[in-house]
């Protein structure tokens, strides 16, 4: 960590971007000025944790449901679809072990070259 003495009105450059600017010291408590690209995200260090502690939880949520969602087109025991026979949806059969691969062209094989 580079720590740096400031006094305030004084600044701070980060890059070309971003200037870190003193704008009053009271007690323990520094008010600091930011200027910075729209493009980069600002944030108290307790809001950034919350942020990212909130994205973790949406992607394991969406991990989830990609999963269930997959099974469900799979076949597989707790999913709501694919029949009983395991087929995939539309009635199409994966190709044997060893066998020959459906043409290209469209899902399932069969498809005309162009």
């Amino acid at each position: 960590m580079l720590v740096l003495t400031r006094k305030r009105d004084e600044s701070i450059m980060i890059g070309d971007d971003i200037k870190i600017t003193i704008v009053d010291v009271r007690g323990d408590q520094v008010k600091i000025g930011i200027e910075a690209p729209r493009s980069i995200p600002v944030h108290r260090e307790e809001v950034y944790r919350e942020i990212q502690e909130e994205n973790r939880r949406a992607a394991a949520r969406a991990r989830a449901a990609d999963l269930e969602r997959l099974e469900g087109l799979l076949g597989e025991p707790g999913g709501a679809a694919g029949g009983e026979s395991g087929a995939p949806p539309g009635g199409a059969r994966a190709p044997r072990p060893g066998g020959p691969a459906p043409e290209r062209g469209r899902p399932g094989g069969g498809g005309t070259r162009s």
